[in-house]
């Protein structure tokens, strides 16, 4: 029987978990409101948990819950009075990293899939066995395994024990995300879900002899992030992911905007189906990395998937862009469509469509109006509806951004 493969995108909030659902995700990933990675900045309550499980089960779709802090004595308790509450709320998984958490959720809720965390750090077959023997259902493996690796843990572990590997997005520069450099200077523990993200601060440097003089460390005129890694971007060798005995691809970006969630899912989901129908191709690949591009990312690497890190592009800058999100699409009737405004639209703009049901369609804006119905040339302010011509074929919920025109270009 042939495997059958997850696309898992992450969901910061409801607006990116809807987002993440119509451009293609199998499944999505979120932090509830204890023991999650990304405490400080995302989170749904136990409210908008079961609002969450209910949109994505009536999409048929399957939600998982990070619940992968490393606990304290104090957290072992109440995480079992929490898996409880996960599984009466009809949650498909947790996302566990801490070896005691992982019993304790066995044992609370026997019924609720676990699956081990990467930061668990899992490399090898026998620590995949060891996790298999305790009921895990998943492995997410850890970041710094080879294909080569990923090849001979499947072949030595049980066949039911699934496999999962992160595939696009930030890398953090520590080993498997147990970073220190957070809690050293502002006291808060990137593993215990209030990472400062110190990595990607300015740092300057400071000669012995020169107390108060501290020079610059550059990367470009932007800046640098010297303790900050790649981004990686797994779309070429999908399917060698596929042959080593991956089934469930994982999109970093939790903290990302609905945008970001949306461009990367829906590139992913396309080439996925492609590799599955036969259909995938270069020229496919070539329009699919194109949309990756246009969200904002740092340059991209392979990873450790080759054994060491290979960059896809020359290192140009800090961060990549090559679109602008410009609006999401609320209404189209009678050749006019409605768009709330995130940045400016000019009258005469080539504006490319984001859309899981065409790829590379666009139209110019034309016969720009405000809300009032006034013409106006140019929709400036961000969160108004306006409204517009529109000669393709455009539905609710596409999003709609401009390419950057770049430097030397008309």
């Amino acid at each position: 029987m042939k495997p059958s493969f997850e696309l898992l995108a992450p969901a910061g909030d409801m607006e990116r978990l809807e987002a993440a659902l119509r451009f293609g995700a199998d499944a999505v990933y979120l932090g509830g409101p204890m023991l999650q990675l990304r405490a400080g900045s995302v989170g749904f309550s136990m409210e908008e948990l079961a609002a969450a499980v209910q949109a994505v089960h009536a999409k048929g779709k399957r939600i998982y819950v990070a619940v992968n802090a490393f606990a304290s004595n104090a957290d072992v308790d109440a995480a079992a009075d929490y898996a409880r509450a996960l599984h009466k709320m009809g949650v498909d998984a947790a996302i566990v990293s801490d070896l005691g958490l992982i019993c304790t959720l066995r044992l609370a809720a026997p019924d609720l899939d676990v699956h081990v965390s990467t930061q668990a750090n899992c490399l090898n077959y026998a620590a995949a066995c060891a996790y298999a023997d305790l009921g895990v259902k998943r492995v997410v493996l850890g970041r710094e395994m080879s294909l080569d690796e990923i090849r001979e843990l499947r072949k030595r572990t049980p066949a039911e024990l699934e496999l999962e590997a992160f595939v696009h997005g930030a890398m953090c520069m520590s080993y498997s995300g147990r970073c220190m450099i957070s809690a050293y200077l502002t006291s808060r523990s990137a593993n215990k879900g209030a990472c400062t993200q110190s990595c990607r601060w300015t740092y300057h440097l400071m000669e012995e002899k020169r107390p108060g003089e501290y020079f610059p460390v550059e990367e470009d005129a932007r800046g640098t992030t010297i303790l900050s890694s790649f981004d990686m971007n797994c779309l070429d060798f999908l399917d060698q992911l596929m042959d080593a005995g991956v089934t469930s691809f994982k999109l970093e970006g939790r903290m990302k905007s609905p945008y970001y969630v949306a461009t990367v899912t829906n590139a992913y989901r396309r080439r996925i189906d492609a590799l599955l129908d036969g259909s995938a191709n270069v020229r496919q690949l070539s329009l699919l990395q194109r949309e990756l591009n246009a969200a904002s990312h740092r340059p991209y690497a392979s990873g450790f998937y080759f054994g060491e890190m290979k960059r896809h592009a020359p290192d140009d800058g800090v961060y990549l862009q090559d679109c602008n999100f410009v609006g999401a699409v609320r209404g189209a009737a009678d050749g006019r469509i409605a768009v709330e405004l995130r940045n400016r639209i000019f009258e005469g703009d080539r504006i490319e469509i984001l859309s899981p049901n065409s790829l590379g369609a666009s139209f110019v804006a034309r016969e720009l109006a405000d809300a009032q119905g006034e013409q106006v040339q140019v929709a400036s302010r961000p969160g108004e509806i306006y409204t517009m011509a529109c000669d393709a074929s455009v539905s609710e919920g596409d999003l709609l951004r401009v390419r950057i025109a770049k430097e030397g270009e008309a």
